[in-house]
Parts: structure tokens; sequence; C-alpha cells
């Protein structure tokens, strides 16, 4: 198959995660590019039945437009492996890795690249005590796009210690992962693979007037404004740009991927923070990747068609590899 054949790509979204209507947002977008760069479609909204409708469609590649679990997690990833098909996106072990928070920790700090410090604690020690000196903030360790994710101070109405009828993440997660609070700005950097490599396509500053970037700040047009280029100093955009690179490389990302970080502009380059690594960013119309590949020079039916070149090279790239594993690839 080269680049210029039209192909028959399966469009996975939707499924049963807390992100499913942000899927389905994403799965209809590359579902309307790749048609429109004269490829065969066939969307397929994720039931149980996910790998028998796949073998039915019989299809070149499968683009993974599903976010968070079990579309980002190696899940899907390991069913694709063992069919056979190519599928964009990241692997099996980067997956596996990048969407636990503390296993990402594990992977890109000996790297230098420096992230929050912080613990897992079980629910059930926040009625008793604080894990960290407030404020903290406490996450699930394996969600993304902010879900449940909770600021802790000590104006906050959790109680001190958190009370076990306060609305949290505590009520729906056994454990979290408790971090210190990096007060300062929002940014984040999308990367793109090509056959050249991956590339950092820009840095934008997300601005909220109340609370910080949750699961509805990024998913409710109006509620965050999206500065980009982040109007901030060369030197820390370039750290922003070198770390998300470095991240996308260490943890074996393909096709795109999205670092968030947080700065506190008092403290300069030392106030930068890696908070994690999407393996699979939003392709919606709020979408970040889309809006900095657009700064960027490339519309949204070419990165698109991008990310589809790239899950056939790594495919061919893992099928010549007699006795390979499949590893981060």
């Amino acid at each position: 198959m080269s680049a210029q054949e039209p192909l028959h790509v399966a469009v996975l979204m939707g499924g049963w995660a807390n992100e499913r209507e942000v899927s389905l947002m994403s799965g209809a977008g590359v579902a309307d590019a790749l048609e429109m760069n004269g490829h065969k479609v066939t969307a397929i909204d994720m039931g149980r039945d996910v790998a028998q409708r796949i073998a039915e469609a019989k299809p070149d590649v499968v683009f993974n437009a599903l976010h968070g679990v079990p579309g980002e997690d190696g899940s899907v990833q390991g069913m694709l492996d063992l069919m056979g098909i190519p599928y964009t996106h990241s692997g099996i072990a980067t997956s596996v890795i990048a969407i636990d928070k503390q296993l990402t920790k594990q992977a890109l700090v000996p790297h230098g690249i420096p992230m929050p410090g912080g613990r897992i604690v079980e629910s059930e020690e926040l009625y008793e005590r604080d894990p960290l000196p407030r404020p903290y903030v406490l996450k699930p360790v394996n969600e993304g796009s902010s879900v449940g994710v909770a600021i802790v101070t000590d104006e906050s109405k959790y109680g001190n210690p958190i009370a076990r009828d306060a609305t949290g993440p505590w009520q729906q997660f056994d454990h979290l992962l408790a971090e210190p609070f990096i007060k300062g700005r929002e940014l984040t950097t999308a990367v793109i693979d090509s056959a050249a490599g991956p590339r950092a396509l820009g840095v934008t500053e997300l601005v909220i007037e109340t609370g910080f970037y949750d699961y509805e700040h990024k998913y409710t047009e109006g509620r965050t404004q999206h500065v980009c280029p982040a109007q901030i100093p060369t030197e820390i955009a370039k750290l922003c740009e070198e770390y998300a690179v470095r991240a996308h490389e260490v943890l074996g990302c393909h096709g795109t991927s999205r670092t968030d970080f947080r700065w506190d502009d008092e403290l300069g380059e030392d106030g930068l923070f890696v908070l994690e690594t999407n393996t699979q960013p939003g392709m919606t119309p709020l979408s970040l990747v889309p809006e900095q590949a657009r700064h960027a020079g490339i519309g949204y039916s070419e990165l698109v068609e991008l990310i589809v070149m790239e899950a056939i090279r790594v495919h061919r790239r893992k099928s010549a590899k007699a006795g390979g594993d499949d590893g981060a690839d």
C-alpha cells in the first residue's frame, strides 16, 4: 500500500468509558476527513463484539479514536496486535504505561523530565488525614481528560479531613494519586510523527477564568481560552517542546501525543513540570492537537492522513522484525 492508494479505514470510537461522548465527536471528525481524502470508512461504535465487527469489516487499518479505558490502556491495542491489523497511535506497552500516571513518572523522571512528586493513596485514608500538605491534587491513577480531579485546599468545601459525604473522586475510585499543587499556568504541547521523526507543533496556554482545566473546561465551548502560540518566554516554549518530544520518544508513542504542563512563572525554568502525556489526544473541534497543527500549517485532513500513514509504517516495521516483540512500537 502506498500513501496515495485509497485505504479501507475502520474508525473505532465511542465505547463505554467516561469519555464516550468526546470519542464519538473525535471519531466523526476523523471519519469525515478520511472520506474527504478518498478513503473508504467504516465507523464502529465499540461494543463487546468489537473484534467480530472489525474482522467482518476487514479494514486495511484501524483509526483508534477511543479515549480512556479500554481504548487507551493497551486492551484494544493487544486485540488488534493479535488480529494482525495496523492501528493508529501507540502500541500496547506504551499505552499501559502512559495511562498510568505513576508508571509515567517512573518512566520519564529518570530521563530528566521534571514531574510533580506524590504518592498513591487509598481513598479510605483521606477520611482520616491528608496525604500531603494542603494545597494538593487528587486524581485517578489511570483516567484521561482530567476526569475525577480534585484540588484540596484549606478553603475547599471537602472538609478537613475530607468528609465521606463530600463529592469527589474518592467516591469513585479506591486508589488515587496525590500530588503537590503547582500554582501557575496551564501549557500543552502536541507532537506529531512523520517519516522524518517526531516534532513538536508548538505550545498552547489554557486560560481559565475560574477553577482548573478539568473535563468540563476541556470540552465545553467558551469555558477555556486557547492562546496559541502561548505568550511565554522563548526558553520556556523551547523547553516545553523539548520535554514533549522526549516524553513521546521515551514512552514510545506513535502517531501523535500531547504533553500537559504546569508552569510557575515566578520560578522560571525550574517552575515547569510535566503533568502527563496523552497518547490518544482528542480530535474534536475544540481539541488542542488539531488547533496546534493548524497553526503549524497542517490542516485537519492532512493531520489525520499523517496519523494513518504512521500507523502503516509502524505495522510494517513490526512485521519485518521476525520474532521481535510488540513492545512500545
